[in-house]
């Protein structure tokens, strides 16, 4: 099948030639390392000599015929199998489990330390090359290609299971499968309508490293009734669909908000369902490999394995048999792994592909464990068809609401943006789904009277949209909460202007050359002014009053200035004078700090010759001080040379260090790490934020800085 697709062919000589991405999707094809020649090609003549003679091989002259003996020899199975069987048995039991071993797992290994560091056993190999070191001591030995097909034996295979895996199956039918599907959909496009609503009146902030977190998570959920992963999966395909964009340091809807507001709960959900389909992400991946919370819209680079993994899902559903479907849905997850091995599962560790199986059962698209008709016209890309279906299966909008004597408000499948936005204003919503429910309040009829609403506009609109009259209670706690709401007013005021004659504040309230303090009477003793004490004092003295102000407890202020005094300098103590006529020790430190002129300093400082750092190794300056500079420097890129010799440091003494690191996700994190292990591109160590032992990526490493114990 591979070679159908041109992805392998024969080259002539014996041998089947891959295509280039190919190979990059596996970096250890079965499990191998490099061929020997390639792990041998910076050894030394004399390093091939002791090996060839430890193997009881005559060395010939050259490096090139010693290189070419060495690896003659360890290509001959037979060869390897007799020199293994001699071998003591720590070697053995060493070379039997590295032949098993894929190249690139993380093995926790000292690098840079000390002494031998060797496993027992590893220096009988490593003596006839069926080890290879690296020529710095960084990493793992490796065993070459050639000597792990010897070790392994004549009789092992390559794993391949050409048969999918089985799932436990149950029958189900067409109706079954549209009426869960329906259910799902119709609660999705309910609660997609609730989130954005809730964005749309108090915008969510974004992080500083971008993204929605935790708590404004937490906020949408509690003002939309819905979980996590929903809330997740509504702003990612709302963002997705134009509905959201990034405005500063928030996230608002957009003026096509307003448009898709206004339509039915099918072409609402028509909208969100055609932007998941090619989210380049898993929207409800809430953690990272960390098991550190992610942000919502972080603006992460996109992930043609998120993409694989949910075109898998539907590949794979559409190949269950007619009439059946998975008894339950995570026995999808191996069959997605069969037919796209290069998905994304991002199980860590859990089922696999269960995020982007539980997204399918939110939105409808797998339901009873088959593929529903959403799924089947979203696989095929059939945009009008999947239009079409969810105008089937999903209700249109209620625009009435049961309203009862509790004082609730019940609105069976999704209500129209009309109604829900006249009910979100005038009472709390408790809870949404395939039935919504408000409970009208004090508070929230308050909520409605502060915005403006007037209470005959609100009997008129809640009677409008009521299923039957309003009932009795409703009316009165209406008519109670508008009795009441205004009867105490508070004014803004910057200072306030009374006295016993009315008729000079009524002349202070209409002098035009006062006009600008903002002046208005409250009382016929009361005035309060929008500008400060101190300008309303000088406002009303320049146009020839006397008014006098007063302190926080009522006591009129006495405007009286000290007067103005320098503070003298003290004299320098005059100690006494040493033998070499000049003053003790004691006298000398106290008096060096007066003596230094900030104008004179600064003018050595600019009169000095400018002096720049001598470039970097790799700017064509000196060489690297050390190996480990030199493979830190070629992995991490983007530190500088400065930082590149601190972390060196720490690898080599072990002390602890600290550093920022951009984890794939895209989060920032400063870390203090210790017990450091190089292992090229990799830095192995124990995480202080963690707790536990992490591997970094060089490359992701943006800065080091010295650890500072608290």
């Amino acid at each position: 099948m591979l070679a159908d697709h041109a992805l392998v062919w024969p080259d002539g000589a014996g041998k089947l030639r891959m295509a280039g991405p190919l190979r990059q999707a596996w970096d250890a094809p079965l499990g191998l390392d490099a061929p020997l020649e390639q792990l041998l090609a910076g050894a030394t003549s004399d390093e091939l000599r002791r090996m060839l003679a430890a193997l009881g091989v005559e060395p010939p002259g050259t490096k090139p015929r010693r290189l070419a003996a060495l690896v003659e020899h360890h290509s001959d199975p037979e060869q390897v199998a007799s020199v293994v069987a001699k071998a003591p048995a720590t070697a053995r039991e060493l070379l039997g489990r590295r032949a098993e071993t894929v190249p690139g797992e993380p093995r926790f290994i000292t690098f840079g330390a000390p002494g031998p560091g060797l496993e027992p056993g590893e220096r009988w190999a490593l003596e006839r090359g069926l080890l290879v070191q690296e020529r710095h001591r960084y990493g793992p030995a490796r065993m070459s290609a050639e000597v792990a097909l010897a070790l392994r034996g004549a009789g092992r295979r390559a794993p391949f299971d050409p048969v999918p895996p089985s799932a436990r199956m149950a029958p189900v039918g067409p109706r079954e499968v549209d009426h869960e599907a329906s259910a799902a959909a119709t609660v999705f496009a309910s609660c997609a309508v609730s989130v954005l609503s809730a964005c749309s009146a108090d915008a969510p902030a974004r992080l500083k490293s971008g993204g929605i977190g935790a708590r404004e998570l937490a906020r949408l959920g509690k003002a939309a009734r819905a979980d996590d992963a929903v809330v997740r999966l509504a702003l990612e395909t709302a963002y997705a669909a134009g509905l959201l964009a990034r405005d500063g340091n928030r996230v608002v809807p957009t003026e096509a908000y307003d448009a898709w507001a206004e339509q039915e709960p099918p072409e609402q959900f028509d909208a969100l369902l055609q932007a998941w389909r090619n989210l380049p992400l898993t929207p409800t991946q809430a953690r990272d490999e960390d098991n550190k919370a992610l942000p919502a819209l972080a603006g992460a680079p996109p992930c043609n394995g998120c993409l694989q993994a949910r075109h898998g899902l539907l590949d794979t559903a559409a190949q269950l048999p007619p009439r059946q479907g998975t008894r339950a849905t995570s026995d999808l997850g191996p069959l997605i792994a069969w037919h796209r091995p290069l998905a994304d599962s991002s199980h860590h560790g859990g089922t696999p592909f269960a995020a982007v199986i539980r997204e399918a059962e939110l939105l409808g698209v797998i339901a009873r464990g088959a593929l529903s008709a959403f799924g089947i016209h979203l696989r095929t890309g059939d945009t009008e068809g999947v239009s079409i279906e969810c105008r089937r299966l999903l209700p249109p909008a209620t625009a009435t609401a049961r309203i009862g004597a509790d004082l609730t408000a019940v609105v069976t499948g999704t209500p129209s943006a009309r109604l829900a936005s006249l009910l979100d204003s005038v009472a709390d919503r408790e809870a949404s789904g395939t039935a919504s429910v408000w409970r009208f309040s004090t508070g929230s009829l308050r909520r409605a009277l502060d915005a403006g609403r007037l209470p005959d506009d609100i009997t008129t609109d809640l009677a409008a949209a009521a299923a039957g009259p309003l009932p009795q209670p409703l009316s009165y706690l209406i008519a109670d909460t508008a009795r009441g709401h205004g009867r105490v007013r508070i004014a803004p005021a910057a200072c306030v202007l009374h006295s016993d004659e009315p008729a000079l504040l009524a002349e202070l309230a209409a002098h035009r050359g006062l006009a600008g303090l903002g002046l208005r009477q409250l009382a016929p003793t009361v005035l309060i002014s929008r500008s400060p004490v101190d300008t309303t004092l000088a406002a009303l003295r320049g146009e020839g009053y006397a008014p006098v102000a007063e302190t926080d407890d009522g006591t009129v202020r006495v405007e009286k200035a000290p007067p103005r005094r320098a503070v003298a300098p003290v004299p320098a103590p005059r100690g006494p004078r040493t033998r070499d006529g000049g003053r003790n020790a004691a006298t000398r430190t106290a008096q060096a700090p007066a003596a230094i002129d900030p104008d004179a300093l600064a003018a050595r400082l600019l009169a000095a010759p400018p002096t720049t750092p001598g470039p970097a190794p790799f700017d064509g300056g000196v060489p690297f001080a050390a190996d480990t500079e030199e493979i830190v420097a070629g992995c991490a890129k983007r530190l500088p040379y400065s930082d590149v010799r601190q972390l060196a440091h720490a690898v080599h003494t072990g002390e602890p260090i600290t550093v920022e690191y951009v984890a794939t996700s895209g989060n920032r994190t400063v870390r203090t790490l210790s017990r450091l292990m190089l292992d090229p591109p990799y830095l192995e160590a124990w995480c202080h934020l963690r707790n536990a032992e992490r591997v970094f990526t060089l490359s992701r490493i943006h800065s080091v800085m010295s650890f500072t114990p608290d």
